[in-house]
């Protein structure tokens, strides 16, 4: 996303209202080599992981899960509304949410909503870097 010179900004609401589609990621915004993006997600995401970067997660409505495969053994950390949660990189995890939820993530421009390694990816789900805003 170019930079322009009178930058607007951006609603997440009206931004979320713009799309339908699960777990298809929208660029709102980029900080530095950063992009900000909100997605709608239900179900089931995949096990994957980002070999060279964090995840940043944060819940605007509903709950999301994500399970984690850690060296101790696999977790779930559970996020409602208004959570927090970093992935670290190398760190498999799987984001599922069991009612509509919207969220917001943050991680490098061009990064793989499937990470670097991951399993077969379903029809449900968009391996992508993100999309412009419609």
């Amino acid at each position: 996303m170019a930079h322009t010179e009178h930058p607007a900004p951006v609603l997440l609401e009206q931004a979320l209202a713009s799309f339908s589609e699960q777990w298809s990621p929208r660029i709102v915004t980029t900080v530095n080599d950063y992009d900000v993006r909100v997605a709608k997600v239900e179900g089931e995401h995949l096990w994957h992981v980002h070999e060279n970067t964090d995840e940043f997660f944060l819940v605007l409505t509903g709950e999301l899960r994500i399970g984690l495969r850690e060296p101790a053994g696999e977790r779930t950390v559970v996020l409602p509304r208004g959570a927090v949660f970093t992935v670290p990189r190398g760190t498999e995890h799987k984001p599922y949410a069991r009612v509509p939820t919207e969220i917001l993530l943050f991680e490098p421009t061009g990064t793989l909503t499937v990470g670097d390694r991951h399993e077969e990816v379903p029809e449900h789900v968009d391996a992508t870097t993100g999309h412009a805003l419609g």
